[in-house]
This record gives C-alpha cells, structure tokens and sequence, in this order.
C-alpha cells in the first residue's frame, strides 16, 4: 500500500503536496483493493470533501468535521488502474475552496489530506 501525505492551506487556492510511497510492480496492484482517503481537518470550518479525476468533474466524497479526522472510500470506478487525482476541500460557511495538487493513485492506497489551522 502506497500512503500519500497532502496539505491543503485555506489561504492559497492550490496547496503544496509530497508524497511517501514505496515501489510496487503494476503486477501487484489489486483493482479490487478499496482507496482510502484520510482527511485530518485542523480547521475551525467544517469541509466538503471532494475528489476530481483527471478527466471528469468532482464527486462529493463527504463532510470533515473541524478538527476532527474523517475516513472517506474513493469509489472503484475512479480509480481502477494508477489514476491521477486532486482533492477540493471547500470550508462550510467559506469562501475560498484549497485544492490539491494532482496526484497518482492506485487500488488500495492510503491518501492523507491534512487541512491545517487557519
């Protein structure tokens, strides 16, 4: 399983990404494994959570409590192979909308977004 770590700042419209993964064949990557997106919300705001497909419009993936963590499943028929994908997190009662930079998914990885305090 791949893990990638995304910040997401509520002051920039795109935030700055990195990501920790560890090399894995294409043959070992099971398109049935479930994708996972951890959302660590530090904000005050609760957020909309979506995902966008390279090609595609967003789909609302759920909502992330202020300061709470939330754990949402991307669906199975976005990412069936090593897809390219960005995450929306739009603050409930705000008016900015912080976007990830684009990043490469497969089945059974563990995306991390951390949405840090205002």
């Amino acid at each position: 399983m791949k893990t990638a770590f995304i910040s997401l700042a509520l002051v920039a419209a795109v935030a700055t990404s990195s990501a920790c993964s560890r090399n894995r064949a294409s043959a070992e990557i099971d398109p049935n494994a479930p994708t996972i997106v951890r959302v660590d919300n530090q904000a005050f705001n609760d957020m909309t959570i979506y995902v966008v497909p390279d090609v595609g419009s967003r789909l609302r993936l759920g909502i992330a409590t202020g300061h709470t963590e939330a754990k949402f499943t991307i669906p199975k028929h976005l990412v069936t192979s090593i897809t390219s994908l960005r995450f929306f997190a739009d603050p409930i009662g705000g008016n900015r909308t912080p976007v990830s930079e684009q990043i490469q998914v497969s089945p059974g990885d563990e995306v991390i977004l951390r949405i840090p305090p205002t």
